[in-house]
């Protein structure tokens, strides 16, 4: 008699961990379809936005479940002028750069397959980044695929703002961060802002 080895024993524990967060986000938001949760994640970000004032605000186009940063009031509303930019992704060399965004669907695709903007190379004063899941240390585990984290570390001065369903909260130890995280300056949820 063979046994079928556990495909998921040879996974790492935080891709077990990530796996486990992504199928808890899509059960919680499909139990919170179109109700107040998006609305009050958008009021709470557009509060710190509004006090941050950025004058290019690198957003991102949302995946699955994750919260729809069209749904933050104009940016118009924030002191100043402030442009857009979407994140575009090579695969090689492994590297993450923003180009500047109109708000209008998106006309291409990075070379990971996400919708992406085809404007000009900028640098954005301030990011969201969305996570798979949180801490209260303003940590983030996102995909797995470190593109964040990379253009962190080289964009030293950015302000990262995590935006998350509060369903992605966990314990610090549970995450262990590891010595390339880089924690966010805030995590904004339906809940309010941790940070």
């Amino acid at each position: 008699m063979s046994i079928v080895p556990d495909p998921s024993s040879t996974l790492s524990p935080r891709r077990l961990l990530r796996q486990r967060l992504l199928a808890a986000r899509e059960a919680w938001a499909a139990a919170h379809p179109g109700d107040s949760a998006a609305s009050a994640l958008a009021g709470h970000l557009a509060l710190v936005l509004q006090r941050l004032e950025p004058a290019c605000l690198g957003v991102y186009w949302p995946m699955r479940s994750e919260f729809n940063p069209a749904l933050l009031p104009a940016v118009d509303s924030i002191e100043g002028e402030t442009t857009l930019s979407l994140p575009f992704c090579r695969r090689e060399p492994r590297e993450m750069h923003y180009r500047l965004w109109d708000g209008q669907a998106p006309r291409g695709v990075d070379e990971c397959r996400i919708p992406a903007s085809d404007g000009k190379p900028v640098v954005p004063d301030v990011v969201l980044a969305p996570c798979v899941a949180f801490t209260r240390g303003g940590y983030r585990l996102g995909y797995g695929g470190g593109y964040f984290d990379r253009w962190l570390a080289a964009h030293p001065g950015t302000t990262a703002i995590g935006v998350a369903w509060s369903c992605g909260e966990i314990d610090e130890a549970e995450l262990a961060p590891e010595a390339h995280d880089i924690p966010l300056m805030f995590v904004v949820t339906e809940q309010g802002v941790i940070g």
